[in-house]
């Protein structure tokens, strides 16, 4: 059997296609691969902004048209590409493992000090939820006291977008990660100029993996959509064996929330969805066409949770302060490694203040309220697990150039902390505070629903109350939970405080995205 696969012309478009003919010879031996390669409408035209553009699907309705017309069998896009509403004569049918959806800042280091001086930065993007939501988040994240966030528009493909960072009056690009991860890692000759060109600047630049709760995706960014015509009911069947359901749901239910606020392909609004073994998670910002400012943020577990109930039972109302312990800061602090690991940082006051961190240096937060910390303190953060746990994949190896869990990690954490494990294997501890138990602990027994968001202290409160055990506890899905298990208890999770709290006391799941803290929390 042969077939003829459709894409667009484009470095990416064409790695994108080989990606699903690889995966159909994978399993199907037998079958065949040719490519249909050609410009879209939105190719031809380099000028006029996107969400200008008065007709829809600019990079998908040509080769829809190619389908249609039987002059290919499939044609591979990018998903975030097709228009909300599409015509009955073809369908999208199938998809591949996601790439990594997240958004990724580059700033030119030979900017930076400018940047600084004028706490002003210039950014190219075309996209409105870009701007609209990193207007808000880049001033927070970033170490600079960045006052004004300015964005000028930008058209091409990335190796385009990623030359054109370099213009007078330019600081740095906001792209898909997925687009760069994809062409850094094309293997062959054929795109070794565009690797190249392309690792040089990255190492002009610095970067920032831009989080999904502040920033998320255009729906269905990073994923690929493989359509056919609605006839080719043997197609169907066949694509769906290499197709990926837990992408494929993600991306609908993100389809479904973007038509739920008029479905327009250009409009300020970003949703994502995570799937996870214990449930999921829906996450949108932006602006919509009534000027509506959105950020929410819904979380649906896989267990099923005990039912709401009056908040007078439920421990605890607020994270802060620890009522277990004081923190103190270890008396003989270590020197801050000269290996070049990256530092994974749960909590901000974990890094000496005595350290002075470079740029290039691999910082990686467990949550939100870390990450803005310690940009506050003037240091430069690459990413964060936005509160998923220290299990989470940072996804940045091919950002590296190295093979992923390469790179090693150091753990800033208190004396007594597990010596290594998390999202590396190489993760090690290293012991920055110490621990000192309070003598007045809390009075527990009115509560009969707990959210730990520390392994030490449910240990703690542990050995202060052993009658917890027959209590309901919830936690993270991180090292909390090993040290809950390990006493026996199965807890229920949640992503964070603020999800449970939400969850615990409506009915419900949604809870404002202004209320979540962010916060792993997974170091006492």
């Amino acid at each position: 059997m042969r077939l003829r696969i459709g894409s667009r012309r484009s470095d990416l478009a064409r790695i994108q296609a080989r990606q699903v003919a690889d995966a159909l010879g994978d399993r199907y031996p037998e079958v065949a691969v040719d490519f249909h390669f050609r410009e879209s409408q939105g190719d031809r035209d380099l000028t006029q902004p996107l969400w200008q553009m008065a007709s829809k699907g600019v990079f998908t309705e040509d080769l829809r048209g190619d389908l249609i017309e039987g002059r290919c069998d499939l044609v591979v896009h990018s998903w975030k590409d097709l228009p909300i509403e599409t015509g009955g004569e073809t369908a999208v049918v199938a998809t591949l493992p996601r790439a990594d959806a997240r958004d990724l800042l580059l700033v030119r280091e030979d900017c930076w000090a400018g940047v600084a001086a004028r706490r002003r930065l210039v950014l190219l993007t075309s996209s409105p939820r870009r701007m609209e939501n990193l207007a808000r988040f880049l001033p927070r994240a970033l170490p600079a006291g960045i006052e004004a966030v300015e964005f000028r528009s930008v058209r091409g493909n990335i190796q385009t977008r990623v030359a054109k960072m370099w213009q007078e009056g330019i600081d740095g690009l906001v792209l898909a990660k997925a687009a760069l991860d994809r062409l850094l890692a094309a293997p062959g000759e054929e795109f070794a100029e565009t690797r190249q060109s392309l690792r040089s600047a990255l190492a002009q630049c610095r970067w920032m993996v831009l989080p999904l709760t502040e920033n998320p995706t255009a729906p269905a960014q990073g994923a690929l959509a493989i359509e056919i015509a609605t006839s080719r009911e043997d197609l169907r069947a066949m694509l769906g064996e290499i197709n990926c359901p837990s992408t494929f749901a993600s991306v609908l239910r993100e389809r479904e929330i973007l038509r739920g606020h008029g479905g327009g392909c250009h409009q300020a609004i970003g949703a994502h969805v995570i799937e996870r073994p214990y449930g999921r998670m829906a996450m949108v910002r932006g602006r919509d066409e009534a000027g509506e400012v959105l950020a929410a943020f819904e979380y649906e577990p896989a267990r099923p949770w005990p039912a709401p109930v009056d908040r007078a039972r439920l421990w605890p109302l607020e994270t802060s302060p620890n009522p277990w312990f004081e923190r103190v800061t270890w008396e003989e602090l270590p020197a801050l490694p000269a290996d070049g690991g990256g530092l994974w940082i749960a909590r901000a006051d974990a890094l000496p203040a005595e350290w002075t961190v470079p740029a290039s240096r691999i910082v990686w937060t467990a949550g939100m309220q870390t990450w803005y910390r310690l940009a506050r303190r003037g240091v430069w953060v690459h990413g964060s697990a936005e509160g998923l746990g220290e299990q989470e994949d940072p996804g940045i190896g091919t950002l590296l150039g190295e093979a992923p869990g390469h790179l090693r990690w150091w753990k800033l954490t208190h004396d007594g902390a597990p010596e290594e494990g998390g999202a590396s294997p190489s993760m090690r501890a290293l012991p920055t505070y110490r621990l000192v138990p309070r003598t007045s602990p809390p009075d527990l027994t009115a509560c009969d629903y707990f959210y730990w968001t520390s392994g030490s202290s449910f240990q703690r409160a542990l050995a202060c109350c052993p009658w917890l055990r027959e209590k309901v506890h919830f936690c993270g899905p991180g090292k909390t939970r090993e040290a809950l298990r390990a006493a026996g208890i199965d807890p229920y999770l949640a992503p964070d405080h603020a999800s449970w709290l939400a969850k615990m006391t409506r009915t419900g799941s949604e809870v404002a995205a202004s209320d979540r803290t962010w916060e792993e929390g997974d170091s006492a």
